[in-house]
């Protein structure tokens, strides 16, 4: 069953950081291309990161310079590494994989909260 799973989330003051994992289940992180979503209450779902399968990445300019997208393939596991968090930052964090030869996304993990304080 193929399946996605993040933790790490919690809650952290303004300028902390903490690191998000995506366990993926079902197929290997290599084959896929990955991203960060995320969705603040009342706000639209927006991408914060993505990785492809050679490794490039890219960023959300919200982040820019505070994040960073990486994956461990022979651990299947998706990161997200946050620093310098601002309260803007709070929201809902979801993995997602998508097929490299499509920029659409198909399957999303069940979320991990993120709160920063001020």
């Amino acid at each position: 069953q193929v399946q996605l799973v993040e933790s790490g989330g919690g809650s952290v003051q303004s300028g902390g950081s903490l690191r998000l994992s995506c366990a993926a289940s079902g197929y290997t992180t290599s084959s896929r291309c990955m991203g960060w979503f995320r969705q603040a209450p009342g706000k639209e779902r927006e991408g914060v990161a993505d990785i492809d399968n050679n490794g490039s990445t890219s960023y959300a300019d919200s982040v820019k310079g505070r994040f960073t997208i990486s994956q461990d393939n022979a651990k299947n596991t998706l990161y997200l590494q946050m620093n310098s968090l601002k309260p803007e930052d709070t929201a809902m964090y979801y993995c997602a994989s998508r097929y490299c030869w499509s920029r659409s996304y198909f399957r999303f993990g069940q979320g991990t909260q993120v709160t920063v304080s001020s």
